[in-house]
């Protein structure tokens, strides 16, 4: 009897979503493990000052300097996205506010996974920057100034954390014809905020792009965690692509009981 369900119809789709939720769950752990490896790749280079690393990095200093040097209007705009439109203070608060809605949906275990996905981010950026204590570029003619330690970008690691946590939050309530635009538009945010940080001469492209991976390394590992819950509770892990929570739309978002459905 049991062996002629598992070869019917019911069984095959039994097989489909156990293979389907295998495949979710390894490729949050692969974008993790991968995103964390070219890390570490790129933070060896950088610690052994790898001359063809530090070639890019000086070359693309030195032209964005000069255009920023010779067009303040263009250098006000990259101050104005940079410091205030998309910071990272303004980001953690708009991540806040979006943690605070969560919990006012009773999304409990989601606006946990945002504020750790937030919190690490923060921390482990911090902790790499007092490890690795890269000096910022020193510049002719200076356009703007920061503080602190220059490896990775706290600004490019921010928008990653933080669009990732808007997108994989909002998506189950966006129409899902929209959902490559909602990729798109956020993916370019996050390239623009490393950009204007090259731009303004504050940091290097390798501090950006180590901004970037170690983003995606934390974003990743938080998402494997969510993913390992939803099976816990007895739920099916999502499409990361459309989100995390597709339950985010009803009533009572999450199980009220470890085995819910």
């Amino acid at each position: 009897m049991v062996t002629h369900t598992a070869s019917g119809p019911g069984g095959d789709r039994t097989r489909r979503a156990d293979r389907s939720f295998s495949a979710h769950l390894l490729g949050s752990a692969v974008g993790a493990a991968a995103a964390a490896l070219v890390f570490g790749l790129l933070l060896v280079l950088v610690e052994a000052h790898w001359t063809p690393l530090r070639e890019i990095d000086t070359g693309a200093a030195g032209r964005l300097h000069h255009v920023a040097v010779h067009h303040h209007g263009w250098t006000r705009a990259l101050e104005f996205v940079s410091n205030w439109v998309l910071s990272p203070t303004t980001l953690r608060t708009a991540v806040a506010l979006l943690t605070a809605w969560l919990l006012h949906r009773r999304a409990w275990r989601l606006a946990a996974w945002a504020a750790v996905t937030a919190g690490a981010g923060a921390l482990t950026g911090m902790l790499v920057k007092a490890v690795v204590e890269r000096a910022r570029p020193t510049l002719p003619d200076p356009v703007a100034h920061a503080p602190g330690y220059s490896f990775p970008s706290g600004h490019a690691m921010t928008a990653t954390t933080s669009f990732a946590i808007f997108l994989l939050v909002l998506l189950p309530l966006v129409p899902r014809a929209a959902h490559r635009w909602c990729w798109l538009v956020a993916a370019l945010a996050v390239l623009g905020v490393g950009f204007t940080r090259v731009a303004l001469g504050v940091h290097w492209c390798s501090d950006v792009i180590g901004g970037w991976l170690l983003g995606v390394t934390v974003v990743g590992a938080t998402t494997w965690a969510f993913q390992v819950w939803r099976i816990d509770a007895g739920r099916r892990p999502a499409q990361v692509a459309d989100g995390l929570e597709p339950e985010l739309d009803h009533p009572h978002p999450e199980p009220t009981h470890p085995h819910g459905s």
